[in-house]
């Protein structure tokens, strides 16, 4: 092996009388990061941005609930009995689950207040993208979401005394058991290569958004079908590694290739049943045309 990436987590800290992570953190300022995104984009378009604010934080909760439930049926399935799996401050946690319930009850909302939905979930794709990069710095910071054993140089080394997040505490080893290289073990990092894949779809995002006349929904499925695929792919490195498991795939990989073959479907049938997105469409769903092209 040439090289291996290797760096001290950083484990839970104190401030105060609260006990934090960054995983925690990041997963909050990603959420805010995004938001904060997608509302300029709403407010360049001419949206209701304080409409989208209470979609905002009703999507909020329905993210902290879906991110925490979304696999509790794999682990019913897998045994764990009916109130542990329940219970909703232990057991697994998944990102697109965080996505799934959030989106739901944002949509809910979104209608509720009367605000259109395609529009305003093409341009909330912006933030979900910009928010799962801020959010995956925090799994990078305590060493989260390693997949298999590596010999590329750009794998995860841990390193003897190396406290990495506690679905890996069975990698760690001691100065009596370490390799020959000094190190416990090589694995993928596959939080940094989904960080990675989220920074280039949100480039991706702005680029078919300038250059090309989408129809409305069409970047919201964009981002559903990229995303998809890209856990389904990224998940090959994690079977075995912890994560709730049907069958001979993660249910990541399970949800993510169902979001992602439904995306491109929808992404097709937007593009035959919606208009093409312009600024009498927008009007027509409640934009200030006038005020945007102004701001």
């Amino acid at each position: 092996m040439l090289a291996a990436i290797s760096y001290p987590p950083i484990p839970l800290f104190e401030v105060g009388p609260l006990t934090l992570s960054l995983h925690g953190v990041f997963a909050a300022l990603g959420f805010m990061a995004g938001a904060v995104l997608a509302t300029r984009e709403l407010r360049r378009r001419g949206f209701d941005v304080l409409k989208y604010q209470s979609a905002l934080t009703w999507g909020l909760i329905g993210a902290i609930a879906g991110a925490r439930y979304f696999t509790t049926p794999a682990a019913i399935l897998g045994g764990m009995p009916l109130l542990e799996a329940l219970n909703p401050i232990s057991g697994n946690f998944s990102i697109l689950g965080g996505f799934a319930g959030g989106i739901i009850a944002g949509v809910w909302r979104m209608r509720q207040v009367g605000l259109k939905v395609w529009p305003t979930l093409d341009l909330s794709a912006f933030g979900l993208a910009l928010g799962t990069i801020v959010g995956r710095i925090g799994d990078l910071a305590i060493v989260e979401h390693l997949g298999r054993a590596t010999t590329l140089p750009f794998g995860y080394g841990i390193k003897p005394g190396y406290d990495v997040a506690p679905q890996h505490n069975a990698l760690e080893c001691t100065e009596a058991t370490v390799g020959l290289d000094g190190l416990c073990g090589v694995y993928h990092h596959v939080a940094a290569y989904d960080l990675l894949g989220a920074a280039l779809l949100l480039a991706v995002l702005y680029f078919v958004y300038r250059r090309f006349r989408l129809h409305y929904g069409q970047l919201f499925f964009l981002w559903v079908a990229w995303y998809g695929f890209q856990r389904f792919l990224l998940d090959f490195l994690r079977f075995g590694m912890g994560d709730a498991e049907i069958g001979s795939l993660t249910w990541n990989q399970v949800s993510g290739l169902a979001a992602g073959i439904g995306g491109l479907i929808l992404f097709w049938y937007m593009g035959r049943r919606q208009p093409p997105v312009g600024d009498d469409e927008d009007a027509a769903r409640g934009a200030k045309v006038e005020e945007a092209v102004s701001a």
